[in-house]
């Protein structure tokens, strides 16, 4: 979000979102509490979820993109028995079963949906349907018809099982919906289940161990401590040291030539470009030339 007032602030804040709070309203909160003139999030949480969320401050928000392309990681809770309108716990009861499963088809029968997979996003989506996002339309009782994607499942693991109720981790890829995967695995077992506990521990890079609740953020005096660099979310790519003519060169959206540069990753690559230990761009490097994807205003 962009406003005429605040501050310059660069940098990556990673919140705890707490439970029966949009994603939205952190990043608002946030932004009067630093006086940031730009914010906004990567990966939105649903209200009732809570979990990594973060944000990205000024020209970090140049770098959302990469963060929410990254894989995400879950621990959820199903429980068996009915399913809701919005597929989680604050939705209307639609349909219902006795039929329970038994651990051992649980364990039997999440391995059916490892790797890629087609999903429906639930019709309480942020999707948009010509023009309107699905669940302002779900709301107003209009049916939607949205299309199956297919989304890929890295890990799904059982945590822990009580009669009517499971606890799961999974790993899984962008646009993945974990109250339709919680739905799909119970009528996979001939049964109905919503989720009633949905908590993100990883998005991206950043984890539950970058996290601050924003109770303490409010708290604090000198919270300009609290944001991360950068170069916190680029961690996991290769690092490529540029001169000051290059690096002017690319922030005017120009190419420069790999020629002489040693210890380069095999091409097509994506890389950090730095110089004098500032970032200066995103780059693609390619074997004929190093082009700039992303250009960030730093001093």
């Amino acid at each position: 979000m962009k406003h005429k007032k605040g501050k310059n602030i660069n940098g990556w804040l990673i919140i705890d979102k707490p439970k029966d709070m949009g994603s939205t309203q952190v990043v608002n909160i946030t932004r009067r509490l630093f006086d940031a003139k730009k914010n906004g999030h990567a990966g939105t949480l649903d209200p009732f979820a809570t979990g990594v969320l973060p944000i990205a401050f000024g020209e970090a928000t140049k770098l959302i993109d990469f963060i929410m392309n990254g894989p995400k990681e879950y621990e959820f809770t199903i429980r068996f028995g009915f399913e809701t309108n919005t597929g989680d716990c604050t939705g209307e009861k639609t349909n219902s079963s006795v039929n329970l499963p038994s651990l051992e088809q649980i364990q039997n029968t999440i391995h059916h949906f490892i790797g890629k997979i087609k999903q429906t996003p639930p019709a309480f989506s942020a999707i948009k349907i010509n023009g309107n996002r699905a669940y302002d339309l779900a709301r107003q009782g209009i049916e939607v018809s949205i299309k199956e994607r297919e989304i890929e499942i890295f890990d799904l693991k059982l945590l822990s099982f009580e009669k009517d109720s499971a606890k799961f981790i999974t790993t899984c890829s962008k646009g993945t919906y974990i109250r339709s995967l919680g739905q799909d695995i119970a009528k996979k077992m001939g049964c109905y289940g919503h989720i009633t506990e949905l908590r993100r521990t990883k998005c991206g890079i950043f984890t539950l161990n970058d996290t601050i609740l924003l109770d303490n953020l409010k708290n604090m005096v000198y919270i300009a401590q609290t944001l991360l660099p950068l170069e916190t979310s680029l961690r996991d790519i290769a690092v490529l040291a540029v001169s000051e003519v290059e690096a002017t060169k690319l922030k005017q959206g120009q190419s420069i030539s790999p020629k002489g540069k040693s210890n380069l990753p095999a091409s097509p690559a994506i890389a950090a470009a730095i110089c004098d230990q500032v970032l200066i761009a995103i780059v693609r490097i390619e074997e004929t030339k190093i082009s700039p994807i992303r250009v960030f205003n730093l001093t």
